[in-house]
């Protein structure tokens, strides 16, 4: 694994981690395995133990509603472009007991081009995702208690997501695996 301390370009992210007490390592793996795999809070504590490392579940929660925000904004600027025709696909995810809408644009390659969580289904939400779009996913976990923290960790399913898709930006050659290419994310 990279040695993640060396340097923190990210000033957002500095921000994020000045008031964090674990290494820097422990608290992407941990975020990383929240949205990369269908774990709950609990497993990942469980996990975590089993290394030698107590967190409790609320921290990583914690953690992850801190730093996927950062960290996918990051992913967006490095991001790749993807094809020009696409089509959008809806879902729904309960949150805090009510149905949610989750659309996604996808090009021709099934590439993520952009994800939207919002509270209704209508013309209105569609045509404004579908215009700031020019640029399966829920898990056995115990459900999102508010739509804040739903959009927050969708946000880093989403960034995984595209991760394994290839749509990261990487120096040509590059062999990182997706573990490494959402670590990168945070240097």
């Amino acid at each position: 694994m990279h040695d993640f301390r060396k340097s923190l370009v990210n000033s957002a992210l500095r921000k994020v981690l000045k008031r964090l007490h674990y290494p820097l390592e422990v608290m992407l793996i941990c975020v990383r395995w929240y949205v990369a795999y269908p774990l709950s809070l609990r497993h990942i504590e469980e996990m975590m133990q089993e290394r030698g490392v107590f967190v409790d579940h609320a921290t990583v929660h914690r953690w992850a509603i801190k730093m996927v925000p950062v960290l996918a904004a990051v992913f967006r600027r490095r991001k790749h472009p993807v094809g020009k025709s696409w089509r959008m696909d809806e879902t729904y995810i309960k949150v805090a007991g009510e149905w949610k809408y989750l659309y996604r644009a996808v090009d021709r390659e099934d590439d993520t081009v952009n994800f939207l969580l919002t509270t209704k289904r209508d013309l209105a939400a569609a045509r404004r995702f579908l215009e700031r779009a020019i640029k399966r996913i829920t898990r056995p976990m115990l459900g999102f208690k508010s739509f804040w923290s739903a959009r927050i960790i969708i946000a880093g399913i989403e960034t995984i997501h595209m991760i394994r898709k290839g749509l990261l930006d990487c120096p040509a050659g590059s062999t990182l695996s997706a573990a490494d290419q959402f670590y990168s994310l945070a240097v």
